[in-house]
């Protein structure tokens, strides 16, 4: 039987109309800042895809329709750029996750050194990326950098190796990429340990399962929801990561280290004297759009591998 609807009083409309503005009014300031910030740089770089334009006083934005576009899918060195973010991510991603899940199984119990060391390995968390892109700079110099002395010191090497040119700039990067982002996820994975049911370990224990196997089998099943969450942030990250590229090469030598994010920011804001000094918003915008439809599909296929892996387990 279908239920009479009942008719809604002019009373109680107000209230209702006055409790639904009281929630409304705490939205409102973050929906500003949300339109503002987000929704209007999207359209903004959305509509400048087919314009011409230099910034403010190079004149009106002059209609080119479809040539940024164009350009973008013609530019060797974009779509060099494009490999280079895909070797910087994934090199990234395949070291940090299981550095940070190891620090997390051997700094998960609630001791006082277990607190000071994952305080330090915390730490290049909370430092600004350009000062970390600075130090390693420093540490990684081919003439007087920490790491050739030591390395020659212990006999290692003969001499120096210029850790920033073409042959290890994308291993330097790897290696700051690292250092500075393994105790963000190693905080995520122990947040996971903590969470995962101490009687199916108990249990796993009693059945005679030795701690690999507790490990493989128990551990790491309970721990799929956050896993899936770290696997998407440090893609996400290596995909938007450009201040250390920026402090440390400059996409140099040579393009041999750009990445997506910094080639579409440079045409911005140029960062070096040899490129043009006029801004070119309408072929940064372009390359924008198509690195977030790159970025986008990577993200898709990591969602859909991601359910066929909870499908199958």
């Amino acid at each position: 039987m279908k239920k009479k609807r009942t008719k809604m009083t002019a009373g109680h409309r107000k209230k209702l109309f006055k409790r639904n503005m009281e929630a409304y009014s705490f939205l409102l300031p973050n929906l500003i800042l949300f339109i503002l910030c987000s929704i209007y740089p999207v359209i903004w770089t959305l509509k400048y895809v087919f314009y011409q334009y230099g910034g403010i006083g190079t004149g009106d934005p002059k209609w080119v329709g479809l040539h940024n576009l164009i350009r973008v899918f013609q530019d060797e060195v974009y779509w060099q750029s494009v490999i280079n973010t895909f070797v910087y991510g994934f090199g990234k991603v395949l070291i940090i996750i299981p550095l940070a899940f190891f620090l997390a199984l051997l700094l998960n119990r609630q001791t006082r050194f277990n607190g000071i060391a994952q305080s330090m390995v915390f730490l290049p968390t909370i430092m600004s990326s350009a000062v970390m892109g600075l130090v390693f700079y420093l540490l990684f110099n081919a003439y007087n950098g920490q790491v050739n002395q030591y390395l020659m010191s212990l006999n290692i090497i003969d001499s120096p190796i210029n850790w920033l040119g073409k042959e290890h700039a994308m291993t330097t990067l790897i290696i700051t990429a690292i250092w500075g982002g393994v105790g963000n996820y190693m905080v995520y994975f122990i947040a996971g340990l903590q969470q995962v049911a101490k009687d199916a370990l108990e249990s796993a224990k009693i059945d005679g399962a030795g701690p690999v196997q507790t490990l493989w089998y128990v551990t790491i099943p309970m721990m799929g929801p956050i896993l899936k969450i770290i696997l998407m942030l440090s893609i996400t990250s290596a995909f938007n990561d450009i201040t250390n590229v920026m402090v440390l090469t400059e996409g140099g030598p040579n393009n041999a280290t750009m990445v997506m994010s910094l080639y579409g920011y440079r045409y911005f804001f140029p960062i070096s004297a040899s490129e043009a000094v006029v801004p070119q918003y309408g072929y940064g915008a372009a390359v924008s759009v198509v690195s977030a439809v790159i970025a986008g599909a990577v993200t898709v296929l990591y969602l859909r591998a991601s359910r066929k892996l909870d499908d199958i387990y």
